[in-house]
């Protein structure tokens, strides 16, 4: 065996060093003029929110459909702060650096904020998308509010089907045994 080339295929791992933020990973300020060139260019934007701590099968799949909605997918993520205020103590479990990152480099994600409120609602007053989607099992109250927001500038709610079987808090039980 040839080990000049495991050495070779190492050092050039060692030597490469990849950002832990994508490029991808914007304010809520920049996203506000990306948004505003876009929507002069004629691009739709899809907009969504969520924390994606554990990324499974699922998260791909239903951030595939989104990004067929339209031109641009613009993925709002929970700050670690945020997601403790709903999931609890313990979550995140993965940090939202991380997360950012993962989802950042998912094909059809666009650009990525994160964001600490527990809602996406200043951001839908601000971005403007023209479709909002919501996955899974939303909260009515929080769904009828969004909904609301973006009705009022003359975009769109739409409610996805998680995927059967794949949800964090699963994965998170048959972990735990």
């Amino acid at each position: 065996m040839d080990t000049s080339k495991i050495k070779d295929f190492w050092s050039i791992q060692k030597s490469t060093k990849i950002s832990d933020k994508p490029e991808n990973l914007k304010t809520l300020e920049e996203l506000e003029d990306i948004v505003d060139s876009l929507k002069n260019k004629r691009k739709k934007i899809v907009f969504t929110n969520g924390c994606f701590d554990i990324l499974h099968k699922g998260h791909v799949k239903i951030l595939k459909e989104m990004k067929e909605l339209g031109d641009v997918l613009i993925v709002a993520l929970n700050s670690d702060s945020s997601v403790r205020n709903f999931k609890g103590e313990g979550r995140p479990i993965n940090n939202e650096i991380d997360r950012a990152f993962v989802i950042g480099n998912i094909k059809g994600v666009d650009y990525v904020v994160i964001f600490d409120e527990n809602d996406p609602l200043n951001i839908l007053r601000r971005l403007k998308p023209d479709v909002h989607v919501k996955g899974g099992n939303p909260i009515p109250e929080r769904v009828s509010m969004e909904k609301e927001i973006v009705e009022s500038y003359g975009g769109k709610l739409i409610c996805l089907d998680l995927v059967d079987g794949y949800s964090t808090t699963e994965i998170m039980e048959r972990i735990k045994g």
